[in-house]
C-alpha cells in the first residue's frame, strides 16, 4: 500500500511539473519582427489575439532591421494604410513591451526620437532574442 501510494505521488509530481513547464512556456513569449511590411499588421493582430486567449502572457516584441519601421512615429501598413501607433499603444496598455535594436539605429542612421513613445531600446535585437529564449525561457514566435 505504501509503495503504490508513493508511486502515485511521484506520478502526480511528474505530471504537475510537466504542466508547470507548459504553462511557463505559454506564459512568456518573444515576438520577432525584422520586416514591418511583411510582419507588422499581422504580428500586432497575432499579439492581440494571443492576449485575448491568454491575457496573463508576458510578451516582448523585439524589432531589428526593417522591423524597427513598425515602431517609427507615424508608420503605417502599406497595404491597408493602417497606422501602427494606436495598435502598439493598445498592446502596450495590455503589458506588451516593444524593443528596438540599437545596432539597426546606427546602421540606418536613425535616432531614438523617431520612434513612438511606447518603444524601449536594446543594444542588439538578435542578442536580446537569444537571451530571452535561452536565459529566461521565452517561447519564440516569428509572425
Amino acid at each position: 500500500m505504501k509503495k503504490s501510494f508513493f508511486l502515485f505521488a511521484l506520478v502526480l509530481l511528474g505530471l504537475g511539473s510537466l504542466g508547470m513547464s507548459s504553462v511557463q512556456a505559454q506564459g512568456r513569449v518573444v515576438y520577432h519582427i525584422d520586416n514591418a511590411d511583411e510582419q507588422g499588421l499581422k504580428g500586432l493582430r497575432n499579439i492581440r489575439n494571443h492576449l485575448d486567449v491568454a491575457p496573463n502572457t508576458k510578451i516582448i516584441v523585439v524589432t531589428h532591421a526593417n522591423g524597427v519601421d513598425l515602431l517609427m512615429d507615424g508608420a503605417k501598413d502599406k497595404k491597408n494604410n493602417t497606422e501602427y501607433g494606436p495598435l502598439v499603444s493598445a498592446l502596450k496598455s495590455r503589458g506588451v513591451k516593444f524593443e528596438v535594436c540599437e545596432i539597426t539605429l546606427k546602421n540606418r542612421n536613425l535616432n531614438k526620437n523617431q520612434f513612438v513613445l511606447d518603444a524601449d531600446f536594446t543594444p542588439s535585437g538578435v542578442v536580446r532574442i537569444g537571451e530571452l529564449q535561452n536565459n529566461e525561457r521565452f517561447a519564440y514566435i516569428k509572425p
